[in-house]
């Protein structure tokens, strides 16, 4: 699905209000002077507040699917808005999905 393409500049939380925050694989290929994101990018999460009854149970990072069908950055297909983020928990238990708050507005891609 298109859209416009997700940058280290991206201000992506977890589905619980929690910080995500990247070190991009991709350092070369930039949109609006930020690296792109690329779909082997894993977000680390801070302050996710979430609680499963009395046990902290935070989002700590973000693994990402449905990237860009038809651009690549080094044959990894980059995220866009419609990419999929599944918030995870230590454990690796899916606790949501993430919230792209905001992105650049120049660079599209399918």
């Amino acid at each position: 699905m298109p859209g416009f393409v997700l940058t280290s500049a991206s201000t992506i939380l977890c589905t619980h209000g929690g910080s995500a925050s990247v070190v991009p694989s991709n350092t070369k290929t930039l949109a609006d002077g930020a690296p792109i994101l690329v779909e082997s990018d894993i977000h680390r999460v801070a302050g996710c507040p979430f609680m499963i009854g009395p046990a902290p149970s935070p989002c700590v990072q973000i693994a990402w699917s449905a990237g860009a069908a038809k651009v690549s950055v080094d044959g990894t297909a980059v995220l866009v808005q419609s990419s999929i983020g599944q918030c995870k928990a230590g454990t690796g238990a899916v606790q949501g999905v993430a919230i792209i708050a905001d992105t650049q507005s120049k660079v599209q891609a399918q």
